[in-house]
């Protein structure tokens, strides 16, 4: 049976998925628990989706990219694509930018007042300036071989 605790805080997802324009369906409600508990997170739809399992939450791998979809256009997540074929999705909205560590895939946190971004250009026609995505991408040091 579920503590005081567990539901205050599903009140509050409740609450906060509401606030967003979002129905909180069972689905929506369980996927919020797992990516704003505690610090900010940088997710996929993968690991969110074995998280998700890892509960017992019954949510297919559908469900959970058209949630983080849904959770993105409400402004509740950001996206972030660090290539082609591989992209998280951020708890942290605000201002800030990512060092990507390549062969972990790993995506960590530059506060936004760390980088400065000069020189923009003129923009399209018909356009408006929305934000720009600074990744910095990293690799960890090799030691040489022990001799």
């Amino acid at each position: 049976m579920p503590n005081l605790k567990t539901k205050r805080a599903e009140a509050d997802l409740v609450r906060k998925l509401r606030h967003a324009g979002l129905r909180a369906t069972r689905q929506r409600v369980a996927l919020a628990a797992l990516l704003f508990r505690g610090s900010h997170r940088h997710v996929t739809p993968e690991i969110l989706h074995q998280e998700a399992i890892d509960i017992g939450a019954l949510v297919s791998l559908a469900t959970v990219y058209n949630t983080l979809h849904q959770f993105t256009d409400a402004g509740l997540l950001c996206q972030s694509a660090v290539d082609v074929d591989h992209f998280f999705f951020d708890t942290n909205t605000g201002p800030h930018q990512h060092f990507y560590i390549e062969d972990e895939r790993l995506l960590i946190d530059i506060p936004g007042n760390e980088i400065r971004v000069t020189g923009v250009p003129s923009l399209p026609a018909g356009t408006n300036f929305d934000r720009v995505d600074v990744i910095v991408r990293l690799k960890r040091k090799t030691r040489p071989p022990a001799a």
